[in-house]
């Protein structure tokens, strides 16, 4: 990896997506490595930045969209960045089958119309793609690497794959620093409400507590390669430092059930999975994805990265973190 030096205490970074899961994370490490962080928020009737709401007033929030490509023109031309990290999507799935369209506009199209606007405006710009491993979906090999073909199985796999080979297009096109992190399933007490581990999460501290008697959720058989999103972005930071751009694989090499995650979960607050988790048919996808796991042998050699939090540790994170937002909750007389 490249060395960096003082003089990177004032490079900028563009962060899109900067209020979701990712963004607050990369915010931090991005602070702490003495960045000036330029956050493309979308225009709402009402502000949702609790997860950057402890950086708020150490970032700088801009309007625009990724539907819109006047906007990001006009955000990367003022910004001037030196590296842009597009982390904004539709990202959770079960809605990609419900706005097919929207999906492709945001998680699609809209890549491209970051890239033009790298392209036209900044392009000397370093430009971070978040890939998935949803785009592998109906796996081919295991585990998944870097050349192991995509057969995405929903909405959101499609539209990410079209992002994906956007930014390795507009690289061997244009030349542009632009890579891609195909990055695995990765959480943590940020994770939204709607997403499987944090459904569990939730569902965990609400039983424990009184709030709930059971949870519902759908398929416990599918099996996923779960990292912690902490460790996730200083790969994604680690790949804008090479000397030269290529894509990678992000992920721990371990993949574990949604029924262990439910065993491990419940047991950290002293339950039984089993007598409070009811299997419910309505909530299986279109088409499943019913194994995952990547290979990072090139992240671990290249970049030097590694995954610090366990699976375990990561349950527990979430668990934790969750009963005690539910505690605080009580104490104070809010609704869960």
């Amino acid at each position: 990896m490249s060395s960096t030096t003082s003089s990177d205490a004032r490079r900028t970074a563009l962060v899109t997506g900067i209020t979701g899961q990712d963004g607050s994370y990369l915010a931090e490490l991005l602070l702490e490595k003495g960045y000036r962080v330029v956050g493309l928020v979308r225009r709402s009737s009402t502000e949702r930045h609790e997860r950057i709401a402890h950086l708020v007033d150490r970032l700088e929030l801009v309007q625009g969209d990724l539907l819109d490509s006047s906007s990001l023109m006009r955000t990367v031309d003022a910004a001037q960045p030196d590296e842009i990290y597009n982390l904004a999507a539709q990202s959770f799935v079960p809605t990609s089958w419900a706005q097919p369209v929207l999906t492709a506009e945001f998680t699609a199209v809209g890549v491209t119309r970051l890239l033009e606007a790298v392209r036209q405006v900044k392009p000397d710009a370093r430009f971070y793609q978040a890939s998935s491993s949803e785009m592998f979906g109906l796996v081919r090999e295991s585990p998944q690497k870097e050349s192991t073909p995509f057969h995405p199985r929903s909405p959101y796999g499609v539209a990410k794959v079209y992002g994906h080979w956007a930014t390795v297009n507009y690289r061997e096109s244009y030349d542009l620093f632009a890579v891609s992190g195909i990055l695995f399933n990765h959480e943590s007490p940020r994770r939204g409400a709607e997403f499987v581990t944090r459904k569990i999460s939730l569902g965990v501290a609400a039983i424990a507590q009184g709030r709930a008697s059971e949870l519902r959720l759908g398929n416990l058989d599918a099996r996923r390669d779960w990292g912690f999103a902490g460790d996730y972005v200083r790969a994604m930071w680690a790949m804008l430092q090479q000397d030269a751009p290529q894509d990678f694989v992000i992920a721990t090499g371990e993949t574990h059930s949604v029924r262990e995650f439910c065993e491990i979960a419940f047991a950290r607050a002293g339950l039984d999975w089993r007598e409070h988790v009811v299997t419910d048919a309505a909530l299986l996808r279109p088409a499943e994805v019913e194994f995952l796991c990547g290979d990072a042998s090139r992240a671990r050699r290249e970049l030097g990265w590694e995954p610090e939090v366990d699976f375990e540790g990561l349950v527990h994170r979430m668990v934790d973190a969750d009963l005690d937002t539910g505690l605080a909750a009580g104490a104070t007389g809010a609704g869960a």
